[in-house]
């Protein structure tokens, strides 16, 4: 598996950021959660001018072997069919995308289809149609494993020599959220059944099947319960590709903004294997899906929204793109008490 070097980010350095915001023409902390993420961000660019353009999304599209399993309540076949959405501009994905300005990227890592070569968005790297089940074998080889992590850090690569300042990342990948809950259920102390949710909508007969061929994958594995053996067992091609850009953006020292369940459960495995790839992330919302909120408390995540969305593909952190943007025009644009001419004072909470 391929080796990070990510440079944690240091408390002075955020605390430097954060006396500069409490010289700028307000009340002590009136900015609220601005001012945190306006300290952080400053001190990821080394600069008290950050900036958040240009900005890019990557969506990671691939099939599960374990949606053979009824896990799901959609076919594989959906997942075919939401890229062409996306590839028409008609996902949810895309008409945020446009709004906020992020140039949409879809990457098929093992879609089981095989797309048009021209004329879109899409990027093919795809490395087999689908992963294995991993109720009866491994997901993927480890030659897969470093597959889809270069395909992520390639990604990364090309993104940076653009000049990217933020990254997003989304999926597309029915069964995709069984792999989380099992990413999730390994990598922290909560129960199975708390990892487990509905996924794109499962009924409670659709849930407890769920539940019992996970709990049967779980039984079935006799391997190693390291960060690297869990990836590859129970992984997913998008999910790995997302882990390694994940590394790389945090290598680089590009922010990037995480979206739900199974972004946050990359988020975790990446942890996994380089805890400062944190220092980089920026949580965009907490989702409806069951095991969300129990995975960013044990992240010690501070979401910006909560909007109940579970759509997945990246909305919800694109949704959350111009808070972001907020803190950096906050930066940027407010008076300090020396150039604005306001007298300085403190003010206490209410």
């Amino acid at each position: 598996m391929q080796a990070f070097d990510i440079r944690p980010i240091r408390e002075e350095e955020i605390y430097r950021a954060q006396c500069y915001i409490d010289q700028i023409a307000k009340p002590l902390g009136s900015m609220g959660k601005l001012e945190t993420l306006a300290a952080r961000l400053a001190a990821l660019q080394d600069t008290l001018q950050p900036t958040l353009s240009p900005r890019e999304h990557f969506v990671f599209a691939a099939d599960h072997g374990i949606e053979r399993e009824g896990v799901s309540k959609s076919p594989r076949e959906v997942t075919r069919q939401v890229v062409e959405s996306m590839l028409r501009g008609g996902a949810g994905i895309c008409f945020l995308c446009r709004q906020h300005d992020f140039a949409l990227h879809i990457v098929d890592v093992g879609v089981d289809h095989d797309f048009p070569l021209e004329g879109s968005c899409l990027i093919h790297r795809k490395i087999r149609r689908g992963t294995r089940s991993f109720l009866h074998e491994s997901a993927m080889t480890e030659r897969e494993v470093d597959q889809a992590m270069s395909i992520g850090v390639a990604c990364v690569d090309e993104a940076a020599q653009r000049g990217c300042k933020l990254l997003s990342f989304g999926e597309m990948g029915i069964a995709n959220t069984s792999t989380s809950a099992l990413w999730m259920y390994f990598l922290t102390d909560i129960p199975l059944e708390d990892c487990v949710g509905r996924g794109s909508g499962l009924d409670d007969t659709g849930l407890q099947h769920k539940l019992s061929i996970l709990r049967q994958a779980v039984a079935n594995y006799h391997g190693a319960t390291d960060a690297p053996s869990i990836l590859r067992h129970f992984g997913g091609y998008e999910m790995v590709a997302t882990v390694g850009a994940m590394l790389r953006a945090a290598e680089l020292g590009i922010a990037f903004l995480v979206d739900g369940f199974i972004m946050t459960a990359c988020l975790l495995m990446a942890r996994a294997l380089h805890p400062a790839v944190t220092d980089y992330a920026f949580y965009g919302h907490i989702g409806d899906e069951a095991g969300h909120a129990r995975l960013l408390r044990a992240l010690h995540a501070d979401p910006i929204l909560h909007l109940g969305m579970r759509l997945g593909e990246g909305t919800g952190a694109i949704c959350a793109f111009p808070i972001l943007d907020s803190a950096v025009r906050m930066l940027r644009e407010m008076a300090t008490f020396t150039t604005s001419g306001v007298t300085d004072y403190v003010s206490t909470p209410d």
